[in-house]
């Protein structure tokens, strides 16, 4: 696999100066969450920028503070500090209006040591009250600052200006990369179409090289930061004892060994944040972090639910449950912490049983045990996730899908209310990524619902479905004799 990307830069500077609003504007979408208060961001964020034409990938990261290094604040900051290595280019942000702070001089002199090139960003520099904050900075000694207003557009050309010097050669380099990519995938698609086309096979299904978007899942502290840490092996999330770190929802893109098979499979983990009762959620900030969770579950295609191991199964955990399943996510639960479970076998037993009670428009959801300390059941969890996303993508040939309803139909005929029975005629498929059928027949407003769970039910059991939300729709002819003036 080529190794080479896109140019970087990371945006450093001290809390509540606009780097995330900056973050915002140059990869033009609202990827980071923003608010007054400072200290919002915290693990690094990654977007892929564009400036008039200049194409690089930016990285947020936390607030610079001067705090030890076993406080969050100081964790914060090594990880802000590890996101340098490997840039190609630093945005330090300073805040014009407020002017040159002594952590801002702290900062530069550590940019200073440090051998990537800086582009000095004096922000909400707006109207007239940032022109002495601007002069101010001169003596930070990265020679002229460019001011900027982030939340307003303005001096974006001057920062093209600046950066696009210092990232020339990495992006020509890229830009050659990507076309002789672009040729191979070209080539592979033709290849995969044309072996198609031979076996004339009725449905594509679904490319097994994509990449698997996985969204982790789950209460504060469930140790969802520290799992996507053990599988990257690296601390590239922020984590610790106080519940709630995690407030973006960070995406990060992986390569796992397959170990029955040695393949290299493509994943996007997304880390989210913490999700508590709703009543439980007061301060404004943790509202956005959780409306940024239930984006990441919207995007992901598998998503995994967390438990505390020590906690067991509660009633918010079987909420998150519910969302992705009318979200028409494939599901499936991982119990994190089991290497200090207590009665492990007695707590497994438990949660499977009142997971089947609880979520009874999906019963057989798959359960594992792991730990994100010791790395128990991580690649059985990962392997799950993958035959999920395939069930989850599966198109059955109507001709096959139709054997089995008619097999269905005769092992347990539709009811006949009133002496009338209700015809049922054929179904298909019509869609993927939650998989969705129709059912056409006469009749089909009085059909029960527990009719329809039967047909549901005999879908994912005989037709390879599994575990997966599973869409119905009845669907009767238009009476041509019911005509409205």
């Amino acid at each position: 696999m080529n190794q080479r990307t896109r140019p970087q830069v990371v945006i450093i500077g001290r809390p509540n100066v606009g780097k995330s609003t900056l973050f915002n504007r140059l990869v033009g979408k609202k990827l980071a969450l923003v608010d007054d208060q400072p200290g919002v961001t915290r693990d690094r964020r990654f977007g892929t920028a564009g400036l008039m034409g200049l194409e690089f990938e930016a990285v947020d990261t936390a607030g610079w503070e001067d705090e030890d290094a076993e406080s969050l604040p100081g964790r914060m900051r090594a990880q802000t500090e590890v996101s340098l290595q490997g840039a190609d280019a630093a945005l330090f942000v300073i805040d014009a209006r407020a002017g040159v702070t002594p952590l801002d001089e702290e900062i530069a002199r550590w940019l200073r040591g440090q051998n990537v090139p800086v582009v000095l960003l004096a922000n909400k520099a707006e109207g007239s009250a940032g022109d002495a904050g601007i002069m101010e900075s001169y003596a930070l000694g990265f020679g002229d600052p460019v001011g900027i207003s982030a939340e307003h557009g303005e001096g974006v050309a001057e920062i093209y200006t600046a950066l696009a010097p210092l990232l020339e050669e990495k992006i020509e380099n890229f830009r050659l990369d990507a076309e002789a990519e672009a040729a191979i995938a070209a080539d592979q698609r033709a290849a995969a179409m044309a072996a198609a086309e031979a076996a004339e096979e009725e449905f594509v299904e679904l490319d097994p090289t994509a990449p698997l978007s996985l969204a982790i899942v789950g209460r504060p502290n469930a140790g969802k930061s520290t799992l996507i840490n053990r599988l990257l092996g690296e601390d590239r999330l922020l984590t610790g004892p106080e519940a709630g770190i995690t407030r973006d929802s960070i995406a990060v893109d992986w390569q796992w060994t397959d170990p029955k098979s040695g393949e290299l499979r493509d994943i996007k983990l997304v880390d989210t944040a913490g999700m508590r009762k709703r009543a439980k959620v007061q301060d404004k900030l943790e509202r956005l972090s959780v409306g940024d969770a239930k984006r990441a579950i919207d995007y992901a295609e598998v998503v995994v639910l967390l438990l505390d191991a020590t906690r067991g199964l509660e009633v918010q955990d079987l909420k998150i449950a519910n969302l992705a399943i009318e979200e028409g996510r494939a599901l499936m639960i991982a119990i994190n912490k089991w290497d200090i479970a207590e009665n492990p076998s007695a707590l497994f037993n438990g949660i499977r049983a009142a997971l089947d009670e609880g979520l009874a428009q999906l019963k057989g959801v798959p359960v594992l045990a792991v730990s994100a300390m010791t790395g128990k059941g991580l690649d059985a969890m990962l392997g799950a996730a993958f035959e999920l996303r395939e069930a989850w993508s599966k198109r059955v040939p109507t001709s096959a899908l139709n054997r089995w309803f008619d097999d269905a139909l005769a092992a347990n005929p539709p009811p006949a209310p009133g002496g009338r029975r209700i015809k049922l005629r054929y179904i298909t498929q019509v869609g993927t990524r939650p998989p969705r059928f129709v059912v056409f027949g006469t009749r089909l407003h009085e059909l029960p619902t527990s009719y329809e769970r039967y047909l549901v039910n005999g879908i994912r059991k005989h037709l390879g479905f599994g575990a997966v939300p599973v869409r119905l729709t009845l669907k009767s002819p238009k009476n041509p004799f019911d005509r409205k003036d």
